[in-house]
């Protein structure tokens, strides 16, 4: 008697997926400076704000102080690593402590200065750097009533800048104004009820986000100050924004109600429910986010961490892909980000940070770099036969 065999089921064709994202950035690996490039013996400031104290450029690198009986902050060439004198001559105008520095992109001898004096200074810095104490501001800007605790220059826009303080109000400021002590700003955006903690321009300068003490972000128009968006999720309260400009999306940090730090990517155009969202960690400090667009890349660095996460955008769901991590066992407390500009591509580096060490007194340079495969193609060398003279 013949067997009968039973009837193998054929599967359906497929469509060949890969089981993994392909990433020419998923081997991105940071690049600690040695001990005698990095900045020695800075006496970081002290303070609890939630700020990177580090303000970086291709020439100087500026760096917020501890210093009796006011406020100050260092600038030094930024090829003047190794360690700091103790008495270098610092930028101490202020008659309160320091909160936040910011370079002006389109002068590196302008940075802008802001205080608990609740005061904004400009300072312009000689260009073989600061020999001696500066207590001379350029211009100053006498408009909050409170301690200022944050600004940031228009991307697009020359001379613009903008502050927040404990008032709770924004001010867009035109410094290009010839008064050397500005008291009337060109818009007072007065939409916050509670400290705004982070702010960022898109890339045009169009639009501006906030995050606040009151959990939400708040898009607006920095021309006229109108509100555009404001978001209303009760399960990402948020702390810090970035744009994602090249792609149209706001990344956000924050916390869970459960108090697990989380990150959030939203459409800026409709911040009723988020894009993306996903737990991070348990850990307490703030989570600082920077944005790369000429790589997509997001790096995650949080306070009090020693460690940097990086994560690729991309257009598509689900948006946010992990790609590796940084390890340190020195804990950051802010941190600076070089222009490209001033990145030494020769070396495949595509994204600098200045990592504030409080514990080492410490500014240490941090290169990520994307490996590259480097083929030498070698050829016999041969000289030609020349016939001779005598033929």
């Amino acid at each position: 008697d013949s067997i009968v065999l039973p009837k193998v089921q054929t599967s359906k064709v497929m469509s060949w997926c890969p089981p993994y994202r392909s990433s020419k950035f998923r081997h991105v690996y940071g690049k600690a400076s040695t001990k005698e490039h990095g900045y020695h013996g800075i006496p970081i400031t002290h303070s609890v704000h939630d700020n990177h104290y580090c303000s970086v450029n291709p020439r100087f690198i500026a760096i917020v102080t501890e210093c009796s009986g006011g406020g100050a902050f260092l600038v030094l060439s930024i090829h003047h690593t190794g360690k700091v004198d103790p008495q270098h001559p610092r930028v101490c105008g202020h008659s309160a402590r320091v909160l936040d520095v910011k370079w002006n992109p389109f002068d590196d001898h302008c940075i802008a200065s802001c205080s608990e004096d609740c005061t904004v200074k400009l300072w312009d810095i000689p260009a073989n750097g600061v020999y001696q104490n500066m207590t001379l501001p350029r211009k100053v800007l006498q408009g909050h009533s409170r301690r200022v605790n944050l600004i940031e220059w228009h991307p697009t826009a020359r001379d613009l800048l903008v502050s927040s303080a404990y008032d709770y109000k924004v001010m867009v400021w035109d410094v290009s104004v010839c008064d050397s002590v500005l008291r009337n700003p060109v818009c007072v955006i007065s939409l916050h009820t509670e400290l705004v903690l982070s702010m960022s321009f898109n890339n045009d300068g169009s639009s501006l986000a906030t995050t606040s003490l009151d959990k939400k972000i708040r898009v607006m128009d920095p021309r006229t100050g109108r509100l555009i968006q404001v978001s209303s999720s009760k399960l990402h309260r948020a702390n810090k924004v970035v744009f994602i400009g090249d792609q149209n999306m706001l990344f956000s940090t924050g916390s869970s109600p459960w108090n697990q730090r989380q990150i959030t990517l939203w459409d800026p155009d409709d911040l009723s429910e988020p894009l993306s969202e996903e737990e991070v960690d348990g850990g307490a400090g703030v989570l600082f986010p920077f944005y790369d667009p000429d790589t997509h890349i997001l790096y995650l660095a949080g306070k009090g961490d020693g460690n940097i996460r990086y994560y690729e955008i991309s257009s598509e769901k689900p948006y946010v892909h992990f790609l590796t991590e940084y390890y340190s066992l020195l804990p950051q407390k802010g941190l600076g980000v070089m222009p490209k500009r001033g990145l030494d591509v020769s070396s495949c580096e595509v994204f600098r940070f200045y990592r504030l060490v409080t514990v080492k007194d410490l500014v240490e340079p941090l290169s990520m770099i994307v490996p590259r495969r480097v083929e030498l193609h070698t050829t016999s060398s041969w000289t030609p036969v020349l016939p001779s003279s005598d033929n």
